[in-house]
């Protein structure tokens, strides 16, 4: 039954990722399987058809609509600039003059005898795809994008915000309880992705916006903090498309928590070193974790290719209680009661025995932790 159970966050100094990096519609794909991609390198490009602009030829011109066709100086499938001509009238020997200018750059995509208008659109909004992360094209959807395969250190978050962005890690608390604020936060830090410890103050979120960090990571945030650093309540749709000055990542959850030892010594361990970082978070269906990737790196120990096998719920695991009345808290699994346990509710369920980092040892649902993964 160990098993049974999907791990939560995961936290570990070497894996193997796969991230599909896909255009939004069909396109172009730049990189063949096998090809080695930095972070920037574009893989995939395609362009999205412009806005659509509606001009009433027929009130301009002062004729009748289906008369529109002949009065065109430009015809559908020719580009126009802004302020060229696009129609024009002339009547009374050509003392009454009139005439239609495209209000936008595009192309004359329609013209109505019906309506008497003209349809133009804009140019094509050109999307491009980059790798995001450091790795080896592992496959080639054609026409769509490409799997990229990354070999490196693995950090999940509970909650973030902000897009994907890549920047040197920084190192500026000096244990996982230490409080990052503003005055910690210099111009030297621009371009960096800086690692807190137990909370990120909203002043601090606020200068590393201002000095040009890449990413804040850190324990805990006040929710008011949040709050004012977005501008308005986030509630519960998926994060990663707000338009902030720095991704922000939470290892713990709201409030004062301090980070998870196990997470702050790998950032330790990872000072320096070039990250991609993403706040994406949706915690509904298709749950989503704001993640920090170093590619490349490998903890003493481990040879290439190894990667370490998860072993589910067992005793040792590290655990965080995600539910009252130990919820946020720490641990490690003691003990796995094979037989069903009643609890306050009444009801009957299987049950673990933890210590908590505090020292003490309790018993918790099962289904009331999450599996800290390495």
């Amino acid at each position: 039954m160990a098993h049974a159970y999907t791990p939560g966050l995961k936290v570990t100094g070497y894996t193997v990722l796969e991230k599909v990096r896909r255009l939004p519609l069909k396109g172009e794909v730049l990189v063949q399987v096998g090809d080695e991609v930095e972070p920037s390198a574009i893989v995939a490009r395609t362009s999205i058809p412009g806005d659509p602009e509606t001009i009433n030829a027929a009130h301009e011109l002062a004729c009748d609509p289906q008369e529109i066709p002949r009065h065109m100086l430009k015809q559908p499938g020719e580009r126009v600039a802004a302020g060229e001509v696009i129609a024009s009238y002339q009547a009374f020997f050509g003392l009454l003059k009139k005439r239609v200018v495209a209000p936008v750059d595009g192309t004359v995509e329609h013209v109505s005898e019906v309506t008497g208008r003209i349809i133009l659109r804009r140019p094509p909004i050109p999307v491009e795809v980059r790798a995001y992360v450091r790795g080896r094209v592992k496959e080639v959807l054609p026409e769509e994008g490409v799997v990229i395969e990354a070999r490196g250190a693995f950090v999940q978050g509970i909650f973030g915000v902000g897009g994907e962005r890549q920047g040197t890690i920084r190192l500026l608390a000096d244990s996982a309880e230490a409080v990052l604020d503003a005055d910690a936060i210099t111009p030297d830090c621009r371009g960096a992705v800086v690692i807190g410890g137990s909370l990120v103050t909203g002043a601090a979120l606020r200068r590393a916006a201002e000095v040009g960090c890449a990413g804040v990571v850190a324990g805990g945030i006040i929710d008011r903090d949040l709050l004012e650093y977005l501008g308005y309540d986030i509630g519960v749709a998926i994060t990663g498309h707000e338009d902030v000055g720095c991704t922000l990542i939470v290892t713990e959850g709201f409030g004062r928590i301090r980070m998870a030892r196990r997470t702050f010594e790998l950032l330790r361990a990872l000072d320096g070193w070039e990250a991609s970082i993403n706040g994406a978070t949706q915690i509904r269906a298709g749950v989503m974790r704001p993640e920090l990737i170093v590619a490349g790196y490998r903890p003493p120990g481990i040879t290439d290719g190894e990667v370490p096998a998860s072993e589910g719920l067992v005793a040792g695991t590290p655990i965080r209680a995600i539910r009252d009345p130990y919820f946020g808290l720490l641990g490690e699994v003691v003990e796995l009661p094979p037989e069903l346990q009643p609890i306050e509710t009444g009801a009957r369920v299987r049950v673990l025995r933890a210590r908590l980092e505090d020292g003490r040892t309790v018993t918790i649902p099962r289904a009331n932790v999450e599996i800290i993964e390495g």
